[in-house]
């Protein structure tokens, strides 16, 4: 089935199928527009915002349903417009390519822009800016993976990196790769970052464990480890926060 097919049920729907746009529907589009140019943003609920993404791809359709089975699949705008493709694909079968890509270019820049906004700040003045960027690359991964964020003197944010992906549920770390790599970059302090797939930030005693022979590691060159954030699906837990650092 493509874009032009019409949808029958609701399940359909929920599939990515969609419904032909009558009058009513380019109606509701008009005025949506209008709202949002006259308005702004804030006078739009997520759904609404999401609909207008949606209408330069399926241009004859009523996107209504589908923006909201979106927002429910995925947890919120955020998780949606950082939704991987093939997970996108996987829950939405019938979504072509240019839906798609109509939905992640617009995560693709505003996570760009928000990497621009931290790198060489001081962490502790971008901190909501940094978990929203972890959440938008990490927390609709179907494997983990373990970043790190390496801080200078002054705990200006100097570099990003991915150090390992592994599976579902476990990530191989070496506490020596860690330091080493802190060494060639001349980072004072770093946060470690890494994310469980199954949407619970809850850290497990491997991960706990970990963090001590990192965080020893760390100490016997004069490094500090900041922090480790968990990432989960709209949520996260701080090691720091926990009293686990």
């Amino acid at each position: 089935m493509t874009d032009t097919e019409p949808a029958r049920t609701e399940g359909a729907l929920a599939a990515g199928t969609l419904e032909d746009a009558g009058p009513d529907h380019l109606g509701h589009r008009d005025r949506l527009r209008t709202r949002f140019l006259t308005a702004g943003a804030d006078a739009l609920q997520d759904y609404e915002l999401l609909e207008l993404l949606l209408f330069a791809a399926l241009p004859r359709r009523d996107v209504k349903p589908l923006a909201k089975s979106l927002l429910r699949a995925f947890g919120g705008l955020w998780g949606v417009l950082n939704a991987p493709p093939e997970a996108l694909r996987r829950q939405f079968p019938k979504l072509t390519d240019g839906t798609i890509a109509a939905l992640t270019v617009v995560g693709a820049a505003a996570l760009r822009m928000t990497r621009q906004e931290i790198m060489d700040k001081p962490v502790l003045s971008t901190w909501q800016r940094l978990l929203d960027y972890c959440q938008g690359t990490m927390a609709n991964l179907p494997t983990e993976q373990f970043r790190l964020l390496f801080l200078d003197r002054k705990n200006v944010l100097i570099a990003d990196e991915v150090q390992q992906r592994g599976t579902v549920d476990h990530t191989p770390v070496y506490p020596r790769e860690v330091v080493k790599r802190a060494l060639e970059l001349g980072a004072s302090a770093i946060i470690l970052v890494h994310n469980h797939p199954s949407g619970d930030p809850t850290p497990s005693r491997a991960d706990i464990e970990m963090t001590k022979e990192i965080a020893r590691a760390a100490a016997a060159l004069g490094m500090q480890i900041h922090d480790h954030l968990v990432i989960g699906k709209g949520k996260h837990s701080s090691f720091k926060a926990m009293g686990l650092l």
